[in-house]
């Protein structure tokens, strides 16, 4: 068969094999009797992790109220999701809620087809939480 192809070879960087180095940023502050924590970069299998560490605690601590601002955030799979989802269900244990905050359109359409967008309130802006 003359027409065969050489087999593609797909890696995370060329020539390396290792992955690229990927970051989660978290800050958090107090707001009108809510805790507003503000993420940029990724949330992924590798990120994720620290923002279960960065979630629990903050619920630990008795902040139940928590709006998780994501206009930073450039992407995020189904680890952070659950992360998300886990610490949701957590604060509502807790007589809490858990926001979310200005996600950016991929991440709103990941909300909407996994039907999360009716689990989780998804606020437009941050600074909605202002006057509450």
């Amino acid at each position: 068969m003359g027409n065969a192809r050489p087999a593609a070879v797909w890696s995370a960087e060329p020539e390396t094999g290792k992955v690229p180095h990927v970051e989660l940023k978290v800050s958090t502050r107090s707001k009108g009797g809510r805790t507003i924590m503000s993420l940029g970069g990724e949330i992924d299998l590798y990120t994720a992790p620290r923002l279960h560490g960065e979630l629990g605690t903050v619920l630990s601590a008795g902040h139940v109220q928590i709006v998780v601002d994501m206009s930073d955030v450039e992407f995020c799979d189904s680890t952070g999701m659950n992360v998300l989802l886990a610490a949701h269900r957590r604060a509502r244990e807790q007589g809490g809620d858990l926001e979310l905050a200005a996600p950016r359109p991929a991440i709103r359409k990941v909300l909407h087809v996994t039907g999360l967008e009716s689990v989780f309130t998804v606020l437009d802006d941050p600074a909605a939480t202002a006057g509450q």
